[in-house]
């Protein structure tokens, strides 16, 4: 894949503004204030914010840096942060913070199957530490990092990175705010000849072990990035490996420890459509079984599995024929201005999940080569595939 090309924003040179409400200092609230701050210091200043029983309004990044540390100032309820947008704050995601040339060395704290006795294939979560990193490897759900394989290409030249959705939430599996997570299958195949091949990145990282010094560049993308309102409702469509983002976002949304860091409670509902071939490649199926027992009102949880289940017609059950089966509820969800759609996996799996869309749509009289350019334009259409 290739990393776009565009500068990175030199963010440690740009002010962010943060509006807060419900502080606690000396044991008193205040009613809001407002935080402005370097790219450099806000991680810290949104950790001390959340320590303190805090709230984050808005966040919104300024052109250039007027100060050189956090200042605090008061405000009045006629704030800026009524005219807060319900779109994520986009210029205030880091990009492209590391690059080829000059990527981060990230170290490998673990590397484990995600797969059960019976599967298919191979894949691997793997973790890296963003300790010591200047400026430090910051990103948001929805990102992906490249990871560039030790080695040379048959040329003899070092080979070119491969992008990877991150897995894990901005504040990383153990919640410290200093490591990413990837879920990775190894790549293999038959070329023409019929000799196997392997991925040459893929399976360098499944086969990585722990203690080993990576180069990682990024974060890159703004196309997944989830949106700000906790009353949002999200339509999740993956395959296999292409559950990475959404992993982020359940996380975000039901796991407590998160949302006791965020201060995002979500509210709004959120249904998974996961697509597998058999039952052990269900990838974080015990998490995500769990989110759907404790918050059945928020969260639906609905499998593909396409060796296991048959769709109507006797044939194989692809995620296409579970969206087609549930037409109607989906349809009556995207209706609604608040809800959002996500998919990742398979390029492969695009055509299918399109016809799937269009007879749904047929069905209600809509044209859904008409719709799916509105929900692209009204940024609730979000598609990354591979």
């Amino acid at each position: 894949m290739r990393v776009s090309s565009a500068a990175s924003n030199t963010y440690n040179e740009r002010v962010f503004t943060l509006v807060v409400v419900g502080l606690q200092a000396s044991k008193q609230r205040r009613s809001e204030q407002t935080f402005k701050v370097s790219y450099d210091r806000l991680q810290s200043t949104v950790q001390r914010i959340n320590s303190c029983g805090g709230r984050i309004l808005s966040v919104t990044a300024g052109s250039s840096r007027t100060t050189a540390h956090t200042s605090v100032s008061t405000a009045s309820a006629t704030s800026t942060v009524t005219e807060t947008p319900s779109k994520p704050a986009h210029k205030a995601v880091p990009v492209n913070l590391y690059k080829p040339k000059s990527p981060f060395i990230g170290t490998v704290t673990e590397n484990y199957s995600l797969l059960k006795e019976g599967a298919i294939g191979r894949v691997q979560h793997i973790t890296f530490d963003l300790s010591g990193g200047d400026p430090h490897l910051a990103y948001v759900e929805g990102q992906s990092i490249g990871i560039i394989p030790e080695g040379e290409d048959a040329k003899g030249k070092p080979h070119k990175l491969r992008l990877y959705s991150i897995a894990s939430t901005r504040h990383g599996d153990n919640l410290a705010d200093n490591t990413v997570s990837l879920c990775v299958r190894q790549l293999e195949y038959k070329n023409d000849a019929g000799e196997e091949i392997k991925g040459v990145c893929s399976t360098y990282l499944c086969d990585i072990e722990p203690g080993t010094k990576v180069k990682i560049t990024g974060p890159v993308g703004k196309e997944m990035l989830l949106p700000d309102d906790e009353e949002a409702n999200v339509i999740m469509l993956a395959t296999g490996t292409g559950i990475a983002p959404m992993r982020t976002y359940l996380r975000r949304m039901f796991e407590p420890s998160e949302r006791e860091k965020n201060g995002w409670t979500f509210r709004g509902k959120a249904w998974l459509f996961m697509g597998a071939p058999k039952t052990p490649n269900l990838l974080y199926d015990e998490d995500f079984e769990h989110y759907e027992r404790e918050y059945p009102d928020n969260f639906r949880y609905t499998k593909a599995i396409s060796r296991e289940q048959q769709n109507s017609k006797g044939g194989r059950m692809y995620i296409q024929d579970r969206v087609l089966e549930y037409a109607d509820e989906i349809f009556a969800m995207i209706e609604n201005p608040k809800t959002h759609v996500y998919m990742c996996g398979l390029r492969g799996m695009e055509p299918g999940i399109d016809e799937a869309m269009s007879a749904a749509a047929a069905a209600k009289g809509l044209d859904w080569s008409e719709l799916r350019p509105q929900l692209k334009k009204a940024e609730r259409w979000h598609v990354e595939t591979y």
